[in-house]
């Protein structure tokens, strides 16, 4: 597989910063001042000084798509059109200049469950060749139980149906569908990044036997684990495909313009992360014995080296999701942001860092706290950023963020 261009692929990103938790009412603290009709901007706290502030634009919002439920992912085509998953319908659609059509599509064969369905979406970057777009979503095993894994399909030229190559990866713990993850990513080698979730079984963070609460990376043609990955000489197949281990529920991926990898995960009742991720690094998540959810999040108590947030919500969490950078001069103050969408808070954080990584800045913008529960986001290559709600019930929408 060919690398991606830069220039191709908007970073992406996983989730948030704050002061609140997933589960609980929107408990965001909203400190400081409107630094312009369209944003509120609290600053990190113990963040160093920053530059001279660029402007702050105000952001234009267009519903595109609407009488969704549940949009989990969205990506575009090469030609043009949308392409977007919904978790609970099972469904995978496109859409283009007002018109979205729902591709003839094996929902039958996805197990839905919980927070567990059609997820996480990927668009090869050879697809106007090959035509091939990846899923990771819930299914059903030869025995009869159930896991999560990553599906490889193929479009025809006129994008009405989706035909299934090969499962690339499988084998994700699956419970009752808790925690099922699962984000996915192509970064600009044309490797694949894939954030699982725990299943809620306090054991798989820190197994490296397991691929539960893990970032994996693979290649995404012939589903071998990527030739870097840490743990490659494992005697262990499954171990070979890790890059990073001790995490919660991976809701969120994203590559920043200097290359580095960032993962948004959900935190208990405290605690939602944004990090940056190291290869083989442990992020600290072990909820045992059973599965006691009153642990750190990073508990640096465990043997070895743990790995602390770059952001980190506290106690209640906000219940963060999928993420994604935007860069553009267009973005003023907010061009280079880790964006974070936001469920239980019901927003969208524009998380800046510095070129170390260091938390300096988080912006809300008012004018997205109006749709609800947030899924995701993903940047287009024209700089607009998507956004999907996740409200349910057919009330969801995928919008269209400008600056203005």
């Amino acid at each position: 597989m060919r690398p991606i261009a830069s220039a191709v692929l908007p970073v992406l990103l996983l989730p948030l910063l704050a002061c609140a938790s997933p589960d609980a009412p929107d408990a965001a603290p909203r400190t400081g001042t409107s630094s312009s009709a369209a944003a509120s901007d609290t600053p990190a706290a113990a963040s160093t000084t920053t530059p001279a502030a660029r402007r702050v634009p105000a952001l234009r919002v267009t519903r595109l798509i609407t009488g969704l439920d549940k949009p989990w992912d969205v990506r575009q085509l090469p030609t043009g059109e949308l392409i977007y998953t919904q978790r609970d319908r099972a469904s995978l659609s496109v859409w283009k200049d007002g018109t979205a059509r729902t591709l003839d599509f094996p929902s039958s064969s996805v197990w839905v469950s919980g927070e567990t369905g059609l997820m996480g979406l990927e668009v090869d970057p050879d697809f106007a060749t090959n035509r091939r777009v990846y899923t990771c979503q819930g299914a059903t095993t030869s025995g009869g139980g159930h896991d999560v894994r990553v599906v490889a399909w193929r479009l025809d030229d006129a994008l009405t149906s989706a035909t299934r190559i090969r499962t690339v990866l499988g084998g994700f713990p699956a419970s009752s569908g808790r925690h099922g993850g699962c984000r996915l990513l192509i970064l600009r080698d044309g490797s694949m990044l894939v954030g699982t979730g725990d299943a809620a079984i306090g054991t798989n963070p820190e197994n490296k036997r397991s691929l539960g609460g893990k970032t994996l990376r693979l290649d995404p043609e012939t589903g071998k684990p990527w030739p870097s990955n840490p743990f490659i000489r494992s005697q262990y197949k499954r171990t070979r495909y890790i890059t990073t281990y001790g995490h919660r529920n991976v809701q969120g991926l994203a590559q920043r313009a200097d290359g580095s990898l960032w993962s948004i995960e959900q935190g208990s009742f405290r605690d939602d992360e944004v990090n940056k991720l190291r290869k083989g690094g442990d992020y600290g998540w072990n909820p045992v014995p059973g599965y006691n959810e009153q642990v750190p999040m990073t508990d640096f108590s465990l043997p070895g080296k743990q790995i602390g947030a770059r952001w980190r919500s506290g106690n209640p969490t906000l219940a963060t999701s999928g993420g994604s950078f935007v860069n553009g001069s267009e973005w003023g103050a907010y061009d280079g942001a880790l964006t974070v969408a936001v469920q239980k808070s019901e927003r969208v954080l524009f998380l800046s860092f510095d070129k170390r990584g260091k938390l300096q800045k988080v912006r809300t913008p008012d004018v997205l706290r109006q749709y609800g529960r947030i899924r995701t986001t993903w940047q287009l290559a024209n700089g607009d950023l998507l956004v999907a709600t996740d409200n349910g019930n057919g009330e969801d929408a995928i919008l269209r963020v400008r600056p203005a």
